[in-house]
Order: structure tokens, then sequence, then C-alpha cells
């Protein structure tokens, strides 16, 4: 190399699990603690991330957000807390807010050596909650909105993880799912070394690592599990919030589990083969159709606060089941699994540019449910969900032992290529950028250098990318891209987290986990045998795109663009993983390294605040505008649809609550919670006018499940209205009630 690499110093959070002594419990050495909260945000006006498309603005709920959360801690002390967002990615301001609320509450006991906060990659969330430039420019700014929701949400679902803390034993499993994820910049693969593609059978990672919590008292109360495929079922032209494949599969099996273990009102969409939950548990099946009408007929619209359903479902005593499916090494890995094709010609997309005649923007990756974004979450969702539970009804190997771990890394200031600019199959890009462009054009580069014109130096070191933004010297308002980044091992007996702040492309993902074993099963040490467990935990504690092979790079798909830090950010990261190993065997301490910057007061935010909410002239907010025909019935599997007078989303974000429920009749007189905005088959949709009308209407729509019970049902909707003064006035509505059967 003919310069000196510029330096990054990683701060390494490590956790040290040290096992106890035997005895502290008869039957576990841990104690487990599992938590979740809503963290689903601003349902209106902002951009969401994860495709940076303007166009792409939230106008709704597909279902909501949550964090989930799991706390293992010995009796007498050392505890590891592992978060999973249903958020595209976590945020370095996010983190460092989160651990200040920690300390305010529990002092040292919750630090950055033991606090991992991962983020599920889905890209219909909302935006604007990273402190860096680069990622906001999309969201108009810092997002306050988004921001707290976070905020709130992930302290208040470690702190139900800390209160639910009780003896435990923890189980790992490991199976292949064979059919959630395809690699989408199969190019850039193929590049690598051919003696160590013939070590792997597939081009992506198929293997699926479970952990099965079960507390000695309640048995099982949870799952966390770690599979490779992005968040992209849902597409850039969606613009309701959604956890997309992994947290609709978290759904399913929370539910799933209910289900199995409480007598409930629930149900989810799936296959017609699969057993939904249904409320036909605790509620009559109905089969004189007669008797229904004349009931649903005898209510009108109803009033009254919104119940959720789970709320109205937990067990006195008993901590809800909480289950994550968390992401990994997922930079090249699509859940459009059915292929790449040009929507004009419907061609199979360029091999190696992902281009149709040359454009990118006509090139787009197809899920199982296709054309149906919504059928291919489901699909996809529902294929992690099942192979979940294989994993989670036989798992039996029990995690026991100690734990410990240990840190200098040389790479480049961060920079984007111009094949960043092109995006992927899963969503792409604009103008006359492309995929695998390794040299740039004159017009770009001369509007590259109206914001910053990179130095000769850094042109070298990026090499072969042409650099598009030299985002990592470029600094106003303020930083544009992270320069400190976490990288952090954790250890529950003999399964070992690598969390990166990043997306690891498959390669990079087994070079990275098989460095770090060689460490741990090499030498004199005993602690680990060949059967140690490692998996990378993606988008974690912060955000920094890209990590490629430096084969991989040399290709300059979208994922080599998105690799900041230049050819050797891989080797970097292998480099510090190892030094950590390697301390964790030892037992030896590990300085933590600067901390990252505070940069929440330089924020700037652009999105205009809610005005004002207004509705016709003799019309309520809540009002019915459309209601379900008189004396209607409806077939399962058919979509019920409800329209009312609503105000924007943002004026309460209904954190732990629900804009949309579905009730059923149970007796004559008592209207019981069925369905809510956190059920997949439920879709809350806003709209308005025109972008600045004080005019808005909510769309309620109910996919029937299949096995619903037969009944008298509605559909109800609660909002928040802000009137000129800024004062908010809350309003509910009801339709007419129907008859499902």
């Amino acid at each position: 190399m003919t310069r000196s690499l510029r330096m990054i110093w990683f701060p390494i959070l490590l956790l040290l699990l040290l096992e106890n002594s035997k005895g502290v419990f008869s039957a576990s050495k841990y104690l487990i603690g599992l938590g979740s909260y809503d963290i689903t945000g601003p349902a209106a006006d902002v951009n969401m991330m994860g495709y940076a498309s303007t166009d792409q603005i939230a106008s709704g709920v597909h279902f909501r957000l949550r964090a989930r959360s799991f706390i293992v801690a010995e009796p007498q002390g050392n505890r590891v807390v592992f978060v999973n967002l249903d958020a595209c990615m976590a945020s370095q301001l996010v983190t460092i807010k989160v651990l200040e609320r920690l300390k305010a509450r529990y002092g040292n006991l919750y630090t950055e050596s033991n606090v991992a906060i991962s983020g599920i990659h889905t890209h219909a969330g909302p935006g604007g909650y990273l402190q860096y430039v680069v990622y906001i420019v999309t969201s108009l700014g810092f997002v306050r909105q988004s921001f707290d929701a976070l905020v709130d949400g992930i302290e208040q679902s470690i702190v139900q993880a800390h209160s639910n803390l009780r003896p435990g034993s923890i189980y790992v499993n490991k199976g292949e799912l064979l059919d959630a994820g395809v690699n989408r910049s199969p190019s850039a693969y193929l590049n690598n070394p051919a003696e160590e593609r013939r070590k792997y059978k597939y081009d992506v990672d198929k293997d699926m690592t479970l952990l099965k919590f079960v507390d000695d008292e309640w048995g099982p109360v949870g799952s966390f599990n770690w599979f490779a495929t992005h968040g992209t079922s849902m597409s850039r032209t969606n613009s309701l919030v959604s956890g997309d494949n992994k947290g609709a599969a978290a759904r399913f099996m929370e539910d799933w589990f209910d289900q199995n273990n409480s007598r409930k009102i629930l149900s989810y969409i799936s296959n017609a083969e699969d057993t939904p939950l249904t409320a036909s548990n605790i509620i009559p099946v109905h089969e004189n159709h007669h008797e229904l009408h004349e009931l649903a007929d005898s209510f009108q619209s109803g009033s009254g606060k919104p119940i959720r359903v789970r709320s109205t479902l937990s067990q006195a005593g008993r901590p809800r089941f909480v289950s994550a499916f968390c992401q990994t090494n997922c930079g090249d890995v699509s859940p459009n699994v059915l292929g790449a094709f040009c929507i004009d010609t419907g061609l199979p997309c360029d091999f190696n540019h992902s281009t149709c005649g040359g454009k990118n923007e006509l090139c787009y990756g197809r899920g199982p449910g296709y054309p149906d974004e919504f059928e291919s979450t489901r699909i996809i969702g529902d294929r992690q969900f099942k192979k979940a539970v294989e994993l989670f009804n036989k798992a039996s190997e029990k995690l026991n032992g100690k734990g410990g771990g240990t840190e200098v890394v040389k790479t480049c200031p961060a920079a984007m290529g111009f094949a960043f600019a092109a995006g992927t199959t899963d969503g792409p890009g604009a103008f006359d950028f492309k995929q695998g462009d390794d040299k740039g054009n004159a017009f770009w580069r001369l509007v590259r250098n109206l914001l910053k014109t990179p130095d000769q130096e850094q042109v070298d070191c990026q090499r072969p990318k042409p650099i598009l933004l030299d985002t990592g010297e470029m600094k106003f308002p303020y930083d544009w891209a992270p320069a400190i980044l976490p990288v952090q091992i954790l250890r529950i007996g003999q399964l070992v987290i690598l969390s990166v702040p990043g997306e690891f492309t498959t390669m990079s993902g087994r070079r990275l986990r098989d460095a770090v074993k060689t460490v741990l099963t090499s030498g004199s040490s005993k602690e680990f045998d060949a059967n140690v467990h490692v998996v990378i935990a993606g988008l974690t504690n912060t955000y920094s795109q890209y990590v490629t092979t430096f084969e991989e790079y040399k290709m300059q798909r979208y994922e080599g663009a998105s690799t900041l830090f230049g050819p050797y950010t891989l080797s970097a990261y292998i480099q510090e993983f190892k030094k950590l190993a390697a301390a964790l065997i030892s037992g030896q301490p590990v300085q933590s390294g600067p901390q990252p910057p505070d940069l929440l007061d330089k924020q700037i935010g652009l999105l205009t605040p809610v005005v004002v909410d207004a509705t016709p002239p003799g019309v309520n907010f809540g009002d019915v505008s459309v209601d379900v025909p008189k004396n209607s019935t409806f077939k399962r599997g058919v979509n019920v649809t409800v329209v009312f007078w609503s105000a924007n989303p943002r004026n309460d974000l209904m954190t732990e609550g629900t804009f949309a429920l579905v009730e059923i009749l149970r007796g004559k007189d008592s209207w019981v919670p069925a369905y809510d905005d956190d059920d997949f088959c439920l879709r809350f949709i806003w709209s308005r006018p025109a972008k600045l009308s004080p005019l808005s209407h909510a769309t309620i729509e109910w996919r029937i499940p299949g096995t619903v019970a037969s009944g008298v049902y509605r559909i109800r909707h609660f909002g928040s209205a802000k009137s000129l003064l800024g004062s908010i006035k809350h309003f509910t509505g009801s339709s007419s009630a129907f008859v499902v059967a």
C-alpha cells in the first residue's frame, strides 16, 4: 500500500458473562427476562427509512413495529441485553440516549459493555432517527417523533425484561431454511475465489440459529433467532408502516404460541392448510344467520377507548411470550426469491449490472407472492416462522458455561461509490447510474465536486471505487457519516454473537465467523470445541452501510459501492474480532476506545408540524364516510372496507394502542376486541385529498381470516384531532354491525 491508511479506533463493547458456581438454583445457571414494546412511531407524512426514496411517505399501518429484548444474567452479577428492533437499523444516537436512560435507572448495571441494539432492516419504518446527514436527507432531516418512539420503546422493552428476570434455561438449535433468500449480486459473489466458494453449497447462508428461553416455573417464555434475508418484501412504493417479513414472522410466532398455550380471540392470515388463531375458542359459532342479522341491526355506532387485543390476553403473573427474528449477514441476500426481471419485457435483468436496456430503473426483484407485495411479505415471514417453530420444538442443546472476550483498524475515510446511486434489484435507483460501475462519469463528478472534491489520497485509498460522495470528509452542517464504530462480542455459554454496525455480505460474514471460530477453538484453551455457535448480529448499535469481501468490492456492485471504508474494510473487522476473541479466551480486559459524538443538539429537521385538522360542515371526526352495506353478510377470505373522517396520525401515535379495531359481539350486549392494527389481516390507511388539506380519511381494511368464527362484527377507528389553537381532541367512530358467516 502506497499510503499510510487512516486510523479508525473501534471502541470495544465486550461482554463477560461468567458461569457462576453451581447450586445457586437447582435448575438453572442463568436469570432470564424478556420484554416487548411498541416503537411504531409516526404513521403519516414521514419518509420511510431504507430505500432513500423521497416519494415513499408513510400513510398508515400494515402492522405495528416493536422492540423485543432479552436479558441473560448471572444470579450474582454479570448480564447481557440484546434488543431486536422492527426498524431499518440501529442508530448511534438512539443507542447513546438509551444508555443514558438506563444509567439513570439502574446505575452501571446496563452499559455499552453489555447492551446490543440491532435492527431487522425493514424498509417500511419511519425515518429521520439517525444522526448523520447522509441517512436523513430524504426524511427532510431529523424527525424527533421517530427518534423518541425508538428511544422510549427500547427503554421500556428493557425495563420489562429486567422486571421479568427469573431463573431459567436457554437452549440453542440450528437448521436450514432453503426458500427465504437468494443472492441479489451473484456476479460479485462469483468473483470470490473458486476454492472458497466450493466450501459452501449455496451462495447465501441458509442456516437459522435459534435460542429458546425456558422459565423454570412457567416454561417457554420466548425465542430469538438469526437468519439472513433483507427486509425488502415490501417495495419502495409501499406507504404503510410494516415490519416486513421478519416483523410478520415475529407476530405469527407470538400468536402461534399464545394459541397453543392460552385461550384467546386472535387469528392471523396464513396458508389455507395452517391453523391460525380463532375467536371460536371462547365465542360460540352461530349457525342461525337470521338471528345474527337481527343482532347486527340492533347496534349502532359505538364509542369508548381502544382496547388492544393482546392487552386483554395476558395471564396473571406470567410474562407474555416474546419472539424476535433478528438480522445477520444479509448484505447481498434478497427475499425476492423468484429473481430479478425487467418490468417492460418480463425478461431477466442483465446479470452483471442489473439493468434493462441499460436502465437500472426497470429491473425489479419478484417475491413469491408477485405481484402482491403483502402476500410476498406473508410468505417469506411464514417460511421463517415455520422453521423457527420446528427449531423451537426440537431445541435440546442447553447453553452452559462461562464467557469472556476482547481490540485497531486501518481503513479509508467513508465514501460512497457511483453504483450506490444505482440501488439494487430490491429497490432500483434513478438517472443513469448502474451497478458494476468502476469508472463513474464526468457529469456526476462535477455535481460531486460542488459538495466535496476527494483528494488524491482518498481516491487512491478507495480504488477501484469511483467516489460519488466523499461522506467521511463532509462536515457541513455536521458529520455526513460515522467515523467511530462499535464492535462487540457477546457470549452466552457456547453461543458467541458478533455485533457488527453494518450489512455484511454472505461471504464476508462467512470469513468473519470462520476467523473468530478458529481463534476460539485453537490453542490450549478447552473452553470451546468445534460445536461453538457463532452468529453475526447485523446493523447493531449504529449503521455504516455495507461490508464486502475484497473480491466483491472490485466488482463495484451496490454492496461494494456502499462499503464506506474502502477495499480493506472486511480485513479490518476480522483483525479486530480476532483480537476480541483472543481476549475472550484469556480473560484479559479490553479498553474502550474514543466515544462517538452526540450530535443531537446539531440536528436540523424540516418536516412541517401538523397545523390543524378539520372536517366538512356537519361532520364530526370519527363519522363514517363509507359504511358496510345494510344487512350485509361477508364470507371468510373477502375484504371488508370502512372509511372514516379522520385526523393526522401524528397527533397521537397510539403507542401500545391502535388506530383500528375489529370487535365481535359476545352474547347480546358485549363487544370483544378481535383484531387490531398489530394484526397482519387488518390495515389502517390514512389519506387526504391534497397535501396541505386539513381534511383526511382513515380507510380500515379487514381481510377476514379463513377460520374466523361466525358472528356479528363491527370495525372501529380511533384518532386524535388538532385544533388551530393546538389542543388535541380524541375521537372514535364505528361502522354498522355486520355478519360474518
